[in-house]
């Protein structure tokens, strides 16, 4: 199969998929290699993966299993060496693991950039960043410049700049991995405050075995290079959640003694 990326140009296409049961995000048979000859790097091996639309999914895995090379193909920011992934609605958004703002641009500049990539016209973008602040709690801070934010704030323009981009699909990469325990703790009730609100479908990579179990309704374990779909585990457990409940913390334990497993099985060969 010819390696490709298709996304469908129309966001009311993400609708209709909900209805009629078509996944937001399919990914058949996909690999990633990269070098040549010798030098060559199996990275993924036959990804096989949908993820339904409205569903919140988290991909977790020892580093260098492939988690961020599999989000950059969903991406469309790199393709696949083999396989197939579409996309429903159009190019997902995708907010990093640092928060790459503009520092010359103030916060609302910054989403405003977002909105006239998305096409939004000039004279709508300052009221719909503004919303957008608001959505993520950051109401008054249009004018406020990146060097005045908090690393949480910095990471809530972020999600804002993302959400700017009008995509139903939303992709994170580690977004709260280089925040405090506490300031990823309340991001993380903003983010599945924000997803339950807009029906968003996420796919969020981790290597936090408890993050991954607080947020998702489907863990989905990605063994070490070259990287495969090893488990998936459905949880069951409602929202809200807290990360230092019982149930995410026994969850955590049997996820975590398979991401060791397969840690160990990578040692050995």
């Amino acid at each position: 199969m010819t390696p490709a990326l298709t996304t469908s140009a129309d966001p009311t296409d993400a609708a209709a998929a909900a209805a009629d049961g078509t996944p937001a995000v399919r990914i058949s048979h996909v690999h990633k290699s990269f070098g040549r000859g010798s030098a060559r790097t199996h990275v993924l091996d036959d990804i096989t993966l949908d993820v339904a639309p409205g569903e919140f999914v988290t991909l977790l895995g020892a580093s260098g299993c492939g988690k961020s090379t599999l989000l950059n193909l969903v991406a469309g920011l790199d393709r696949p060496s083999a396989g197939e992934i579409q996309v429903a609605g159009g190019r997902p958004a995708l907010m990093f693991q640092e928060h790459a703002l503009f520092p010359w641009l103030t916060a609302g500049k910054n989403i405003e950039l977002a909105l006239k990539l998305a096409g939004v016209p000039r004279p709508e973008r300052r009221a719909e960043a503004e919303r957008l602040l608001e959505l993520v709690r950051l109401g008054g801070a249009y004018d406020k410049r990146v060097h005045e934010l908090s690393g949480g704030m910095r990471q809530r323009v972020a999600m804002a700049r993302a959400l700017a981009q009008g995509s139903r699909v939303l992709l994170m990469d580690e977004p709260f991995a280089a925040l405090d325990a506490i300031t990823r703790d309340v991001l993380h009730d903003e983010i599945t405050r924000i997803w339950a609100e807009r029906r968003l479908t996420v796919l969020f990579v981790t290597h936090n075995v408890r993050e991954a179990v607080r947020l998702a309704e489907r863990v989905v374990l990605l063994s070490s290079r070259p990287g495969r779909v090893a488990r998936e585990w459905r949880i069951d457990l409602p929202q809200p959640r807290r990360i230092e409940s019982s149930g995410v913390a026994d969850l955590s334990i049997e996820i975590t003694e398979e991401l060791r497993g397969e840690i160990r099985r990578h040692v050995q060969h």
